[in-house]
């Protein structure tokens, strides 16, 4: 894949090399096996924090590296991808959606309690917004925190939570006043705490090797310190993040299509059909024409709305505009593939097999593609 110029300077490349080198060691050799065991060791998050994987783009006061610099998360977060399990990118990363709003917004002792430890691989971090009955409906959630003295009384539960079983740190999204978006806080809550249970780990149709589960908050006593940002400016705080996570599923849907239309390109140059290379033929090439196009699209647009966000721009209704077209992108693509390599492709011994299901969570997760629509409307005066 060309490392574009205007984009990633050589210090990025330096990242990316580091990063593939990581993956080729820590990674491929087992990531088959892991993804049958719908899970991977704990001990890979000490790897990739010995590594400084996990820090880049956090402040070097707390354990990070490249802090602003989100040429380099985006170089890290493409080469993680090419370890082809989604499921473990995710589980691996869950700390860039539970982590940044501890590191903008919550008290100083408790920022630097927590992140050097999740940065470091020594804990892991989850972030908990949506609920059983609120899906993309985050201004409707219903789990509740109540003050009582010098602490919040937490009641409801979660669902669908990346790192959900094995996370210690969590990033939990609570109504703390008025219905609506205006009575939304941000509470971190430590695995452990009384009344604070984590339920089974959900069974997904991809991302295997990530952990999922149901969280329950059962008059759970969670300390004032641990307010993220100000009471009831909650919304905001995941607003924001959501602009980061779009870009990010974006992202993966770019390296999800750029993988599975590599193996169709190896496919049609080594699979023979009538006497010569299925590649050969008019039908293969201007399929694969069409795909290598659309990505090529896709991932221009993305990285362009990258670039405005590293400039400090808004870009509300462009990163939404970003997310559905990269997985409308890869949705085409990893069923093009799948039916390019006809009934291997249908085989779980097949990269393409896992990349067309870890795919479809791509339109869901960070937002639907209808609240995409929905946002991108309103940003037109609709």
């Amino acid at each position: 894949m060309p490392a574009f110029q205007e984009y990633f300077d050589p210090s990025h490349q330096m990242v990316r090399d580091s990063v593939r080198r990581f993956v080729e060691r820590e990674i491929l050799p087992d990531i088959d096996a892991w993804e049958e065991a719908e899970s991977f060791p704990r001990e890979l998050y000490l790897k990739a924090g010995a590594a400084g994987i996990l820090g880049i783009g956090y402040p070097e006061a707390l354990g990070g590296s490249h802090e602003g610099d989100l040429f380099a998360k985006i170089a890290a977060s493409e080469e993680l991808m090419r370890c082809g399990s989604g499921g473990l990118v995710a589980g691996l990363g869950s700390l860039d959606i539970g982590l940044p709003p501890i590191v903008k917004w919550a008290r100083p002792e408790v920022r630097d309690h927590v992140v050097p430890q999740v940065l470091g691989g020594e804990k892991i971090s989850a972030l908990a917004v949506t609920e059983p009955g609120g899906g993309s409906d985050v201004a409707n959630l219903q789990t509740r925190a109540v003050r009582d003295g010098d602490h919040y009384r937490v009641s409801g539960s979660k669902t669908f939570i990346t790192s959900g079983v094995r996370a210690d740190y969590y990033t939990v999204a609570v109504r703390t006043g008025a219905p609506g978006f205006g009575g939304i806080s941000l509470l971190l809550i430590e695995k452990g705490t009384p009344g604070f249970t984590v339920g089974r780990q959900l069974k997904k149709m991809g991302w295997w090797a990530s952990d999922t589960a149901e969280l329950f908050f059962d008059d759970c006593r969670v300390p004032v310190g641990n307010l993220i940002g100000a009471e009831n400016m909650g919304f905001a705080c995941i607003m924001g993040n959501f602009q980061s996570e779009r870009l990010a599923l974006a992202l993966m849907a770019n390296m999800t299509a750029q993988l599975a239309l590599e193996e169709s390109l190896k496919w049609a140059k080594d699979r023979e059909a009538f006497g010569k290379p299925i590649g050969k033929f008019q039908v293969i090439k201007h399929r694969l024409a069409e795909m290598a196009t659309a990505l090529e699209v896709s991932r221009e647009f993305t990285y362009r709305q990258a670039a405005k966000m590293a400039a400090g721009q808004s870009v509300i209704k462009e990163i939404s505009m970003a997310k559905n077209f990269a997985t409308d992108t890869s949705d085409r693509i990893t069923n093009e593939a799948v039916q390019i390599l006809g009934g291997l492709g249908y085989m779980r011994e097949s990269l393409v097999e896992r990349l067309f299901r870890d795919n479809r969570i791509l339109s869901i997760g960070g937002g639907t593609r209808e609240v995409m629509n929905e946002i991108i409307s309103k940003q037109m005066g609709l």
